[in-house]
């Protein structure tokens, strides 16, 4: 089954996700696939949701045509390749500060020879058909999004030697903890958060990796952001899409009297 998201990364075209903290039906991913995303970002590090939950809506998720990726907590490489054995399609890793720590992410996550990950012979991902071992692998490791999140000013730091590592195909910067790092809370336009981007962009680019951010909201940032070459974007979350939409509904029907 295709992977939207990183079909969109190789096409050089914009990625487009949406956190999911509160919603937890099957539904919701023919719900966000109408809605134009790409690839869900079903969030194990700052909710309650189970293990079992975020597999239920990453199987739902290859059915309706968008993409399951899931954060696991930082380091929980247990949880990560039991969420893809579930279903998922990818991986987020956040708080990847160190080239060390980048490394390690590909050899839990990636199959032999790149990684040390365990195959599970029956999978999902080809409607539990059987397959070859070795072209399973194979396929699954070309299908599999493996994203690590730079977070701190050390990560930045570090950025060249991190997308240097082979098996990763995003680097992405979390906007919110990276200006909490800094100092600078909520202030993701301001000049030294912006030679951040500037630099892992750079640092993407001589690579051959895909840059991504979340924790940018304005269109008008966003575009800043775009024209550095960024394109595997967190745009949205469901509670905040929620709260939006339902604040505009009332406050238009309220205007009414």
């Amino acid at each position: 089954m295709a992977n939207i998201a990183l079909q969109k990364l190789r096409q050089h075209e914009l990625s487009l996700g949406v956190v999911l903290r509160q919603a937890r039906s099957v539904e919701t991913a023919k719900i966000f696939e109408t809605a134009g995303f790409d690839w869900l970002f079903i969030d194990l590090e700052h909710n309650s949701m189970s293990i079992e939950t975020a597999s239920e809506l990453s199987v739902g998720s290859l059915d309706a045509g968008i993409a399951p990726l899931v954060r696991v907590p930082e380091n929980q490489y247990w949880m990560a390749t039991r969420a893809l054995d579930g279903g998922a399609q990818g991986i987020v890793m956040p708080h990847v500060d160190t080239v060390e720590q980048a490394r390690e992410v590909v050899r839990q996550l990636r199959y032999p020879p790149v990684g040390r990950r365990s195959i599970s012979s029956m999978q999902v991902h080809v409607n539990f058909r059987s397959m070859p071992v070795g072209k399973l692998t194979k396929q699954l490791d070309e299908d599999f999004l493996i994203a690590v999140m730079l977070e701190t000013e050390a990560s930045i730091e570090n950025c060249e030697a991190i997308a240097a590592v082979e098996g990763i195909d995003v680097v992405m910067i979390g906007g919110n903890d990276l200006c909490l790092d800094m100092g600078i809370p909520g202030d993701v336009m301001n000049p030294r958060v912006v030679k951040a981007f500037e630099r892992v962009a750079a640092a993407c680019k001589k690579h051959g990796r895909h840059a991504g951010l979340g924790g940018v909201r304005k269109p008008e940032d966003l575009k800043v952001y775009f024209d550095m070459g960024y394109r595997f974007i967190l745009a949205a979350n469901d509670v905040t899409l929620l709260v939006d939409a339902g604040q505009k509904r009332t406050e238009a029907l309220r205007a009414l009297i």
